[in-house]
């Protein structure tokens, strides 16, 4: 099933895009107003969503409960219909539902705008001056939902296949060049990307359950899929619920497993090669358990790491040839990008040991370049923290070093959240003998200076009250000297007490 999902103002020519689109494709064609109509009837109240974006004082924990639940019923429903028809479907931001899916095609809407206040003019019956205000209005609207529901702004054009702009062509012709693009093998259905719907699907329909159930919907709880293992965290105000989770999505079919996870915030580890034998992997659960986080893994895989060229066999990339750990049972090799078929034994180990201590926070697995794994990260989740461990194992260590610091700087422009990588980790986030060097040295100069300064109150008083103008500038400079360093000194030995005693 191929989903086309349409962005735009909600004018009548996009929605007569959409239609005349599904009409040439063979398509069903739905529209935000049918799936607003089946929210209402599960019970979603969509109204006070959409009032609560416009006034966010009124934004309470219920409507933010509200929130994932209509993501959820969204996501359960476009990415469940029938698999052999497609859909064309004209919203707000329906794109932002599948992320990083390859058959679903992204379009951006555009028209002229003097064209639009003549529509608006004549549907509501007023003059020009009103009409542009009213689709400002609504053009802000439509953003402020966009980033309360999806955390992303309308306009990122990095969320878009294809940016159309009506103003320059006829809907007919329009529909005509998107059905060509739509024929595209880069749109087309794949088993990577069946898998990664079927997943996504099975992660919204078990956080479906969890809203529908009288015992869980007050929850706050994040859930994630990954080949039939669905993971669900949830905050210790709600650990009452542990064990009524499994009884609640045990009737969900297609679930392998079951993960639940307490934890008060996320920690994202983003690696190639995953070893629970690692430093990182120490360093990582060491921060987890000191944060009560969980702890997210994305098995991330460079584009040109599998290109044609490096090659070894029809079946086997050349980088998997330097990464025995890898199990070489692969079902129709890797695809270009989206999802990693074959199975990878340290990623699996390491999954399984972070369940044993019950801090693993979900894990996926992507082919491709900085731009899919932005586009696989939830923004509604909050991180406190991305890890970047080793990378690009394939190229040499300079290559290495170089293309990890240029990952590092993208992630850093693109999540709100701070990014390290697993050298750095260590030095900013760990108490280490260098920490504790740092501590007592700060704190002994610190408190020498103060022994000194409280010993000898009369000369330093005499000093800084001095008259003659040497003596003030020297006290100047003094006073100058002495703010910083006294505050990094007190800076410091704050910032490592906080480290030892696991605070932040």
């Amino acid at each position: 099933m191929q989903i086309i999902c349409i962005s735009g103002g909600g004018s009548n020519r996009t929605k007569a895009l959409a239609g005349r689109l599904a009409h040439k494709l063979g398509y069903r064609s739905l529209n935000r107003e049918d799936l607003l109509e089946k929210a209402i009837k599960e019970g979603i109240q969509v109204s006070k969503l959409e009032t609560a974006t416009i006034k966010p004082q009124m934004f309470t924990e219920r409507l933010a409960l509200e929130r994932e639940y209509y993501r959820a019923f969204m996501t359960a429903f476009l990415g469940g219909l029938n698999t052999e028809n497609g859909t064309v479907y004209s919203g707000r931001s329906g794109h932002l539902l599948f992320s990083g899916i390859d058959h679903v095609v992204k379009v951006r809407v555009v028209e002229d705008e003097t064209a639009r206040v003549k529509e608006v003019m004549q549907q509501l019956n007023i003059n020009s001056k009103k009409a542009i205000r009213y689709l400002k209005d609504v053009e802000a609207d439509r953003n402020r939902w966009t980033r309360s529901m999806y955390g992303v702004t309308l306009e990122d054009a990095a969320h878009y296949d294809v940016m159309l702009n009506l103003g320059h062509m006829s809907v007919e012709n329009a529909a005509t060049a998107l059905a060509a693009i739509a024929q595209l093998p880069d749109f087309q259905l794949t088993p990577a990307s069946k898998r990664s719907m079927e997943e996504l699907v099975l992660g919204a329909n078990a956080r479906l359950l969890l809203a529908r159930d009288e015992r869980t919907f007050r929850a706050n709880v994040k859930v994630r899929s990954d080949r039939g293992i669905v993971t669900v965290t949830y905050l210790p105000q709600d650990a009452g619920i542990a064990q009524i989770i499994p009884e609640v999505i045990a009737p969900l079919p297609g679930v392998r497993e079951l993960s639940v996870t307490m934890a008060t915030t996320n920690i994202l580890w983003i690696e190639e090669a995953f070893e629970a034998a690692s430093e990182t992997y120490q360093q990582v659960v060491e921060i987890a358990t000191k944060w009560n986080a969980a702890i997210e893994l994305l098995q991330f895989i460079p584009q040109d790491m599998v290109g044609q060229e490096e090659l070894i066999t029809a079946d086997e990339p050349a980088f998997l040839s330097q990464r025995p750990d890898f199990v070489r049972e692969c079902i129709g090799g890797i695809e270009e990008e989206g999802e990693v078929v074959c199975e990878d034994a340290g990623f699996q180990t390491v999954q399984q040991a972070l369940a044993r201590l019950g801090c693993f926070g979900g894990g996926r697995r992507i082919v491709g370049g900085a731009t899919q794994v932005v586009k696989s990260i939830d923004r509604t989740v909050p991180y406190s923290l991305i890890v970047i461990g080793n990378m690009f194992l394939a190229k040499g260590h300079s290559a290495q070093m170089r293309m990890t610091r240029q990952l590092l700087s993208y992630l850093s422009d693109q999540i709100n959240a701070p990014v390290v990588n697993a050298e750095d980790l260590k030095s900013q986030y760990l108490f280490g003998h260098h920490d504790l060097l740092k501590l007592f040295g700060c704190l002994g100069l610190f408190s020498l200076i103060l022994f000194l300064i409280l010993t000898y109150q009369e000369p330093v008083l005499r000093f800084l009250s001095g008259v003659e103008f040497k003596a003030k500038a020297l006290a100047a400079v003094a006073v100058f000297l002495f703010v910083p360093t006294m505050a990094y000194l007190y800076g410091t030995v704050a910032r490592s007490l906080m480290k030892l005693i696991r605070m932040e």
